[in-house]
C-alpha cells in the first residue's frame, strides 16, 4: 500500500513571503490564484499546502519562493513541474496532484526524469555555444579573453556576493550623484579630480604616483558617477575582488585583468544602486525604469543592468534578461536569468525589437516575443546615443533591452498594454539562424545546422531553400 505524503504546513513562510514582497492577502491571492479565505487558513495553518498551491506559488513567486521552501520533496515536485511543461512536448503537463504522487512515491524516477531535463538543456546550451564559436570563427571552439569573462559572469549568475554585500554597505551610507563619491574619493583617499578642457582625454584615468583621478568631461553626470564609483570600489575592495579572482581560475592574464575591470565595474553599479534598497524600490514602482533611474541618479542602462544582477539567494528580484546591441546589431553586453539565452559572438535574431531601437533613440519599445519552443517574453528596448564631445568623434550609439517570462508581467509596468493573451499576438523569434527551426521567417539569414536542404530551382521564396 502507498504511504500517504504527510501534510504540509507552511502557513509562517508564506506570510513572511506576502510580507517581505509588501503584498496584501488579496494581491497574492489573486497571483497565484486562489481565494483569499484560502490563503488565510494556509498562513495559520488551519490548512496544510497542497501541491497545486506548492506549484502554484513556484510559478508566482519562482526567485523568492526557491529561497523559501527548504523541502527536498517540494523543490523535486517544482523541478518535476518544470521538465513536464517543457513547450517543446506537445502533451499537457500531468495535474499537480499526479506530480505530486510520482514524486512521492516514484522519486527516483521522479529525480531521474528532471536530471534527464537538466541535461538536455545543457546539450542545447553546447549546441548554442559551438554555434556561436562557429559565426566567431573560434578555433576548435576556442574563446578570446573578453568572452571568458563574459561567460564568467553568465556562469556566476551575474551575481558575485561577497562583492555585492561589501558594496551594499558603501552604497547605503553615501549620497546619490558625483558629489558625494568625489568627497570620499577626497577626504579619505587623497585623490585629486582633474578633468581636462579641450583636449580629448580617456573616460577615466588614475595616477596612483601623484593620486590624480582625471575623467573625461564630455560624460554625463551618471557616467561620472559610474567612474568615481569604479574607482573608489577598485581601492576599497580591492580585498573582496582579489579573493574572487583568486578563486576564478581564469586562463589568461588578459582575461583576469579583464575579470578586475567587470568584477569593479559591477561592484561601481552596486555603489550606486545598493542591492534591497533598489530591488525594494524596483518592486515599489514595478520596474519603471526611468523612475528607478531618477530615483539611484543613474543612467537607463545602468538600471537596466543592475536590475538584471537582483540574484541574491535569500532576496532575488523579478529573472529579467538583459542585452546591449551596437549599430551593427553585436551583442556587447548579455545576461539572462531567465531561460532566454543570446547568441555569445554576432548578432541576435533581427526580429527583436531592440535592432528597431537602435535607429529610433531615446523612445522605449516594447514587444510581446515568442521563442521557438513556445516560451514567451515580455521585452522593452531603447536607443541611446553617448555624445563624445566632439564633432571629430562620432558619438556611441547603442540599444539596450530588457524583458522577462509572461509569467512575471504582472510585475512589469512595461505589459500593462500588451495583449497578453491572443495567440497571434507575439513575435516569433529565436536565438540564431543557425540554431533556429522557423520555415516560415521572412528574415532567415542562414539555414540551420545539420538540416537537410530541399532546393528547387523553378520556385523561389524568401530564402531559395527549404528545409527537413
Amino acid at each position: 500500500m502507498a504511504r500517504q505524503p504527510r501534510p504540509l504546513y507552511a502557513g509562517t513562510r508564506i506570510r513572511e513571503l506576502r510580507t517581505r514582497l509588501r503584498m496584501s492577502q488579496v494581491a497574492m491571492a489573486e497571483r497565484v490564484g486562489i481565494s483569499v479565505s484560502y490563503l488565510s487558513q494556509i498562513e495559520t495553518d488551519g490548512r496544510p499546502l497542497t501541491a497545486a498551491v506548492a506549484l502554484a506559488l513556484h510559478a508566482s513567486f519562482p526567485a523568492d519562493w526557491a529561497g523559501i521552501d527548504e523541502d527536498e520533496g517540494a523543490r523535486l515536485l517544482a523541478g518535476l513541474a518544470e521538465a513536464a511543461a517543457e513547450p517543446l512536448l506537445p502533451e499537457a503537463p500531468p495535474e499537480p496532484e499526479l506530480l505530486a504522487r510520482a514524486v512521492e512515491q516514484q522519486p527516483a524516477l521522479a529525480r531521474r526524469f528532471v536530471a534527464m531535463h537538466a541535461a538536455w538543456r545543457r546539450a542545447e546550451d553546447q549546441l548554442q555555444r559551438l554555434d556561436d564559436a562557429y559565426d566567431a570563427g573560434a578555433p576548435s571552439g576556442g574563446r578570446l579573453p573578453w568572452d571568458e569573462v563574459r561567460d564568467w559572469f553568465h556562469d556566476a549568475g551575474n551575481y558575485v556576493d561577497l562583492i555585492d554585500t561589501a558594496a551594499e554597505a558603501i552604497g547605503n551610507i553615501l549620497e546619490p550623484g558625483p558629489e558625494a563619491l568625489a568627497e570620499r574619493l577626497r577626504d579619505r583617499h587623497r585623490i585629486t579630480l582633474r578633468s581636462p578642457g579641450a583636449e580629448a582625454a580617456p573616460l577615466r584615468a588614475f595616477d596612483p604616483a601623484h593620486r590624480v583621478l582625471t575623467l573625461d568631461p564630455a560624460q554625463a553626470p551618471e557616467s561620472r558617477a559610474f567612474q568615481l564609483a569604479h574607482q573608489l570600489a577598485r581601492i576599497e575592495l580591492a580585498e573582496e575582488i582579489g579573493q574572487v579572482l583568486a578563486r576564478a581560475t581564469m586562463p589568461s592574464v588578459e582575461a583576469t585583468r579583464l575579470l578586475s575591470i567587470g568584477l569593479a565595474n559591477y561592484a561601481a553599479g552596486a555603489i550606486l544602486m545598493p542591492y534591497e534598497a533598489f530591488r525594494s524600490e524596483a518592486r515599489r514602482l514595478r520596474h519603471d525604469i526611468d523612475r528607478l533611474r531618477r530615483r539611484f541618479t543613474v543612467s537607463f542602462e545602468q538600471a537596466c543592468h543592475r536590475l538584471s544582477t537582483l540574484q541574491r539567494p535569500d532576496a532575488r528580484g523579478l529573472p529579467f534578461f538583459f542585452c546591449r546591441v551596437d549599430m551593427a546589431g553585436n551583442i556587447t553586453k548579455r545576461h539572462s536569468a531567465t531561460r532566454l539565452q543570446f547568441a555569445r559572438f554576432g548578432g541576435a535574431c533581427p526580429l527583436w525589437i531592440m535592432h528597431e531601437a537602435v535607429a529610433i533613440p531615446d523612445r522605449i519599445l516594447t514587444q510581446l516575443a515568442e521563442m521557438p519552443e513556445g516560451t514567451r517574453y515580455v521585452a522593452i528596448a531603447k536607443g541611446l546615443v553617448k555624445e563624445s564631445g566632439s564633432y571629430a568623434r562620432s558619438p556611441r550609439r547603442y540599444a539596450v533591452a530588457l524583458g522577462c517570462e509572461i509569467g512575471e508581467a504582472k510585475d512589469f509596468v512595461y505589459a500593462d498594454h500588451l495583449d497578453l493573451t491572443r495567440a497571434d499576438a507575439a513575435t516569433p523569434i529565436g536565438v540564431s539562424c543557425r540554431i533556429c527551426p522557423r520555415e516560415d521567417c521572412d528574415q532567415r539569414a542562414f539555414p540551420p545546422s545539420g538540416r537537410a536542404l530541399r532546393i528547387d530551382p523553378e520556385r523561389r521564396e524568401v530564402v531559395p531553400y527549404r528545409f527537413d
